[in-house]
């Protein structure tokens, strides 16, 4: 049997449940949220195990409202991301407030995940695809035991991804001709104009981008010795953090394995997927994905109550 976790990452969800928190906002017709959507997802390609990454603070809430219906299905773990739970004895002494980004969430599963796994978004559809992508990948070609990281990534099509009502943040995609990454650099503030796509860099610098780019959505395909290089990046990121950088730097996944790839420690192949991505960007974009979920049940994609 192929052993392939989900691991959710959901320690961005306020506290205030049902109090316009986008991650929870109801769109299928029996109050599901996005977040069940990609967990029936992840179930029907083949992912065995569920993790979500939370806050201590919301624990009993996202149990009650999320966790238990989905032990029912399927094994869950939960892991808490927190400030002040740090590697090699350190400790906050920057009191620091703001999450330490992405990389430091995933590495909060280093206990209980012991086999490849699947990183999502907690509040982005992903769509069917995707998920079968991966698994498919993972359970065929994957080597865990490389000496280089061997890493899968969802890769959308940037004009798949926008939003009608701002500007998003995307990884713009670079590969090669076996579809293998070089680069995802985060680029900012892309949005249809008049004049097509525009884009920033992190300077706020004017950047091309292409409708039809590969981006990633934060959905990766990684082997479980992932997390020990995550344990120890994470020391050294703490170690060369100075004056003011200390309260807003973040450790990211998406800049570690770009780290990877400039160093050659790591190959991440792209998987293509056509699918469209929805989430609740702004609160304008909440009709739009109701329609769209409406949509894929009519089509047959889903059942009217996705877990009946």
């Amino acid at each position: 049997m192929n052993n392939i976790t989900l691991v959710v990452l959901a320690a961005g969800i306020g506290s205030r449940f049902g109090g316009g928190i986008k991650q929870l906002e109801p769109v299928g017709p029996n109050g599901e949220i996005i977040m069940d959507y990609s967990i029936h997802d992840a179930l029907e390609a083949g992912c065995n195990k569920v993790v979500f990454i939370i806050r201590r603070d919301i624990e009993q809430d996202f149990k009650n409202i999320i966790g238990k219906r989905i032990e029912k299905l399927v094994p869950v773990e939960y892991v808490y991301q927190s400030v002040n739970e740090l590697p090699a004895n350190k400790e906050n002494i920057w009191n620091r407030t703001k999450p330490w980004g992405t990389g430091q969430a995933v590495l909060c599963v280093k206990n209980v995940v012991k086999e490849p796994f699947i990183v999502i978004n907690a509040d982005d559809y992903y769509g069917k695809d995707a998920f079968q992508n991966l698994y498919q990948y993972m359970t065929q070609k994957m080597n865990p035991e490389s000496q280089i990281y061997d890493i899968c990534m969802a890769g959308f099509i940037l004009e798949n991804t926008l939003s009608d009502n701002g500007g998003v943040t995307r990884g713009i995609c670079e590969v090669d001709a076996k579809n293998h990454l070089q680069r995802v650099k985060e680029t900012y503030e892309i949005q249809c104009t008049d004049n097509g796509l525009s884009a920033c860099d992190e300077s706020n610098c004017i950047v091309e981008v292409k409708p039809e780019q590969y981006v990633s959505m934060n959905m990766w395909g990684l082997p479980p010795r992932f997390l020990d290089m995550l344990e120890g990046g994470f020391t050294e990121f703490l170690n060369g953090l100075e004056g003011s950088e200390a309260t807003k730097k973040e450790y990211l996944l998406p800049k570690i394995i770009d780290q990877l790839l400039a160093e050659k420690k790591a190959q991440v192949t792209l998987l293509e997927t056509k699918d469209k991505w929805f989430g609740v960007t702004y609160k304008e974009d909440k009709p739009v994905v109701v329609e769209a979920i409406r949509k894929l049940i009519n089509q047959g994609f889903y059942k009217e109550k996705l877990f009946g």
